[in-house]
């Protein structure tokens, strides 16, 4: 079993606006990785779902990949 990034690394807020650590949780299609494949803990999934939308919303991260 995968240890939480966020938990391992001690950071306490998902941030919308950090785009390199988000993009490690997306797969090349753009959709976001599961907990099964991404290995994080259930509170920081629903944190870094809302964060990777938002990011979205901003135009930060793709919606679609390539």
């Amino acid at each position: 079993m995968k240890q939480c990034y966020f938990c391992t690394n001690n950071i306490k807020l998902v941030d919308y606006k950090d785009i390199e650590s988000l993009k490690k949780f997306i797969d090349p299609l753009a959709r976001v990785l599961s907990r099964r494949k991404s290995g994080t803990c259930a509170k920081h999934q629903r944190k870094l779902t809302i964060s990777i939308k938002r990011a979205r919303f901003l135009a930060l991260l793709p919606f679609i990949g390539r």
